[in-house]
């Protein structure tokens, strides 16, 4: 027998290979019905999978985001043996689950594929999964699986299994199709429903542009076709809400091919709104302690080979600049910590001057290949609202705990209602990836799980996801369309400090280290505004909008009283404009509307006699009329009513 132990925390025992359908028809018949994959000691395995030893098992079923992994992974094969079945030349590559949905990356010779052929391979996938085939994982030897591809002539496979031992590689088999695969799928075919070919793009082989091209064909699919119907029409929502588009509309940001992929141009209306983003974290950071500084735009190498970043990630950075010195080179700032490193270095400290708090809201700039850039949420050029806390050993829990205070605050006054905490740690199997002593490790991954546990977080601990110098915990919001976005960060780090051997000098005397925290709230400016723009529609929150109000005279005779009306919420510090244009009351409403200005003001005749506005709130109609005076305290309770102070 062996001891299985459930999430709720209950043993049960079972015999030696029970499966983990097994376990899923002995809770309940209509548990196993719905389970699609799981997880045994942390590992995804298939349900048919024999177990033989004691551990801990979750049964996962379409609800949860491992089991929608298993699901289109799955599905990913049933793509490939459509796409086979109907392009028999085709050589297949990868094909992974992704967020939403998966794809798989074929060489399609002379062949092409355009959107009319999507209704053919979808119904060839549906066919192929009606047939109820299982999926049966089987061991091969290096040998036997270099000469199934060889005997192929597919070059893009051989090279993968060139590239692993003998003993870990695994075939996937399925009706009469066969895959390398490392495993995680469905039960079978027949659980499949509902599929959708939802586009294609041109991917270079292992992303790099020196390789062939190949077609990325992107799928999506589900148990149920209500599933597919409704995710179908929350794509459509989100096309509404796409931020390219609002940001265009808008006249928030703009992109120029002479200036550059990637780069954004913030124009009046957008640079406008991310001051006063800027502006509301400053206030929020000068209470907690935080003082500003300004580093440059580029640092020499040998800065990013101090910290580490070079050897990291120098080969997809900008080229470096070279001066008229011979071996001299700039790199454009790929991140703002070293830089912050040296301004603490710039003096000594005691261990009463600590902790010190630098921020910066700072321009770094990464190559990202051209294929990955998409509006403002990747991008060459953004803007961090970065900070770095030096403190003693001592003082790390509170500090840490002080930072998660700040990000919830943004994100209570932003409407980021629904997140989940992320415990990002490192893969302690592959230790090359990162830099430190184990000892230093553990303590920063200790010090954020203890400030989670502490603050109540709703927390989901993530293995190999820390960045290569210290552990995270990453802020994953979800929006009104319920996607999840990674936002807010903050990092332990004990390594910096040592590569730069930063010092103070404590209560005996003697020369310490500090730990290093890092932070940003809202992680870049540019991709927060666009998560913003798509959670929120347009529609900012009152105290963030570009333009707050708007006041249309319902003819010239009353554009005098509509400027007075102005002066007087200028005064009051409402940002409003007059609506000038010789148009009808009617389509000046309807352009307000479209604009997305939260407040109108209608003024005519009986306005101007009363010293008042009539007032339509956007999306909602009219609301009454109000004395200016009124409509000012409207406007001011509404503001802080969101805006609490931190």
């Amino acid at each position: 027998m062996i001891e299985i132990t459930l999430p709720d925390g209950s043993v049960k025992e079972y015999k030696k290979g029970s499966s983990p359908m097994d376990v899923a028809l002995s809770i309940s018949e209509g548990l196993a019905r719905n389970i699609v994959s799981a997880s045994f000691n942390n590992k995804t395995i298939e349900t048919s999978t024999p177990i033989y030893t004691n551990g801990s098992l979750t049964l996962l079923t379409f609800n949860e985001d491992e089991g929608k992994k298993a699901f289109w992974h799955s599905s990913a094969h049933v793509l490939a043996q459509a796409i086979t079945s109907i392009y028999p030349e085709v050589k297949l590559t990868i094909g992974p689950a992704i967020d939403n949905g998966f794809y798989y990356d074929v060489d399609l010779g002379e062949h092409n594929i355009s959107d009319k052929d999507f209704g053919t391979i979808e119904q060839k996938m549906l066919e192929l999964a009606r047939g109820k085939h299982e999926f049966k994982m089987r061991s091969v030897s290096k040998k036997d699986a270099l000469s199934y591809y060889s005997k192929q002539n597919n070059e893009y496979k051989v090279e993968l299994i060139e590239n692993l031992n003998d003993g870990e590689i695994t075939f996937c088999d399925h009706s009469d199709f066969t895959d390398l695969c490392r495993g995680g799928h469905v039960p079978n075919t027949g659980v499949i429903k509902a599929v959708k070919v939802m586009s294609v793009a041109g991917a270079y082989w292992r992303g790099d542009e020196k390789n062939n091209q190949l077609t990325r064909v992107y799928g999506i699919s589900f148990p149920k076709q209500k599933m597919l119907t409704d995710y179908l029409e929350l794509l459509e929502e989100a096309k509404k809400r796409d931020h390219r588009k609002l940001g265009k509309e808008l006249e928030l940001f703009a992109f120029s091919a002479k200036v550059g992929q990637g780069l954004p141009l913030w124009l009046p209306k957008g640079a406008a709104l991310r001051d006063r983003l800027e502006q509301f974290l400053k206030k929020a950071q000068k209470k907690a302690g935080y003082e500003m500084v300004i580093t440059p735009h580029i640092g020499q190498k040998e800065l990013y080979v101090t910290s580490g970043h070079y050897a990291k990630y120098g080969a997809d950075s900008f080229q470096p600049i070279r001066t008229p010195k011979e071996d001299e080179e700039f790199f454009l700032k790929p991140m703002n910590c070293p830089h912050h490193c040296e301004i603490y270095n710039n003096k000594p400290y005691s261990y009463k001057e600590l902790p010190k708090r630098f921020a910066e809201f700072g321009t770094v700039y990464r190559y990202e290949q051209s294929g990955e850039l998409h509006g403002l949420t990747r991008v060459r050029g953004f803007t961090q609202d970065d900070a770095h806390i030096f403190c003693t050993p001592d003082q790390l829990d509170k500090e840490f705990k002080d930072v998660i205070d700040l990000v919830l605050y943004v994100f209570k006054s932003l409407s980021f209602e629904n997140f989940t905490a992320q415990v990002s740690l490192r893969d302690k199997e592959k230790s090359d990836k990162y830099i430190g002593s184990d000892e230093n490790w553990e303590k920063a991954e200790n010090a954020i799980i203890n400030a989670a546990k502490a603050k109540g977080l709703n927390y989901v601990i993530e293995y190999g996801e820390a960045a290569f110098y210290g552990p995270k915990l990453d802020f994953m919001v979800k929006d009104a369309l319920g996607r999840s976005w990674q936002l807010g960060t903050i990092q332990v780090d004990y390594n910096l400090p040592e590569r730069f051997d930063l010092q103070y000098k404590g209560s005996d005397n003697q020369l310490h280290r500090p730990v290093m925290i890092h932070r940003a709230p809202f992680g870049s400016m540019e991709r927060f505004i666009a998560v913003l723009l798509e959670h929120t529609a347009g529609k900012f929150p009152l105290w963030l909008t570009p333009e707050q109000v708007i006041i249309l005279p319902i003819s010239e005779k009353y554009e005098k009283y509509a400027e007075k009306v102005l002066h007087l919420l200028e005064n009051s510090e409402i940002r409003a404009l007059v609506d000038h244009r010789n148009e009808k009351t009617g389509r000046k409403i309807r352009d307000a509307e479209m604009n997305k200005i939260p407040f109108m003001l209608i003024v005519g005749e009986q306005e101007e006699n009363d010293g008042s506005v009539s007032v339509r709130k956007q999306g909602e109609g009219d609301v009454g009329t109000f004395s200016v005076e009124e409509f000012i305290s409207l406007i001011n309770k509404e503001i802080s009513n969101t805006l609490e102070q931190f």
